[in-house]
């Protein structure tokens, strides 16, 4: 920490020290703005030595829209009716339309004669203590998550908000032994718990792939760049979705979530979320547990998770110069991220 920033540091709170570029340029200043720091903080710790975070970084809890990433019209916007916020669980909620169906799963409430039969597809469990938290049967696929949302006519307790309602799990970033910055929780966190979503600067194809070229070593950009192309498709109708996705940049600004570390055999996975469908070139990069991760140990999540030719390449003399080496150091380490 400089001189500067240490003497902002230890005056935080008093009346008479309010420097507004101190509190910009301040990563605790950042952080303690978040709606949830006061029941769900986000603490920065390093015991290991006197690395400090860039101080270009800049914490943010939501992903603001780059130059020519325009967000779909209001006109556009639509969202469930469902008055009843239990109805949100099942086939007939609007938000849940798109969700295929598997007739050996889970509970059917048969409607009248004439109506659609109702059956609970939403991707949480409902009821006791996992209520909230991710079937497992979503937590072993790549499905998409379909949540209700601000456009919608249910409550904000409605049981399919559990992303749109935000991180509810304190969250620390340290200083690992050997591999930079890592994050974990000082809380258990259970199978299916919603974590964070992973954030930045949205922003185009082109964009992104400038900022690789600019980048003095562009392996190392794609660490920080996550595509949204789960629902990328050249026959769309949408041709937001026909063309090259947009990515996510988290380098300069992100939450928490930026300074995770990879994981060949991670403890959390990705999942693509989707409020308004119009948006689904906008979806959200939520993370979920996949196992129980007891308090303190480092989360981490599989950067590409798993669906790569690195395995095949790392047998390449040649290519292994210009790929990077996985430093997870578990047993089902693949020896290379890309």
């Amino acid at each position: 920490m400089d001189e500067a920033m240490r003497q902002h540091f230890y005056r935080h709170g008093e009346p008479n020290h309010d420097n507004e570029n101190e509190k910009r340029n301040c990563h605790f200043c950042q952080i303690r703005s978040f709606a949830t720091h006061a029941r769900f903080p986000v603490t920065i710790v390093n015991t290991e030595d006197d690395t400090v975070l860039d101080p270009h970084f800049r914490f943010t809890d939501s992903s603001i829209l780059g130059k020519d990433v325009e967000p779909t019209k209001k006109e556009f916007l639509t969202g469930c009716e469902c008055i009843d916020s239990e109805d949100c669980q099942y086939n007939t909620c609007n938000c849940l339309q798109d969700i295929e169906d598997d007739s050996s799963d889970e509970e059917r409430a048969d409607g009248t004669y004439g109506e659609k039969p109702r059956k609970k597809v939403y991707a949480y469990h409902s009821h006791g203590a996992r209520a909230g938290h991710l079937r497992s049967k979503i937590l072993a696929s790549r499905h998409p998550i379909y949540e209700c949302h601000e456009s919608c006519a249910c409550g904000l307790d409605c049981p399919n908000r559990v992303v749109e309602r935000g991180r509810k799990v304190p969250l620390q970033v340290f200083r690992t032994r050997n591999r930079g910055w890592g994050v974990r929780s000082t809380v258990d966190i259970k199978k299916g718990q919603f974590v964070d979503k992973y954030m930045g600067e949205i922003i185009t194809a082109q964009e992104a792939n400038r900022r690789r070229a600019k980048s003095h070593i562009a392996q190392r950009k794609d660490v920080y760049l996550f595509a949204l192309d789960k629902f990328s498709d050249p026959h769309s109708y949408d041709e937001r979705l026909r063309g090259p996705p947009l990515e996510v940049d988290g380098e300069f600004m992100s939450g928490p979530t930026r300074f995770v570390n990879h994981s060949c055999e991670p403890n959390m996975r990705i999942f693509a979320r989707v409020g308004d469908h119009a948006d689904k070139h906008l979806h959200d990069l939520a993370l979920f547990a996949i196992r129980d991760i007891p308090r303190g140990e480092e989360l981490t999540f599989d950067y590409v998770d798993g669906i790569d030719d690195s395995e095949n390449d790392a047998l390449d003399p040649e290519k292994q110069k210009d790929m990077t080496r996985c430093l997870c150091g578990s047993e089902a380490c693949r020896g290379y991220l890309w």
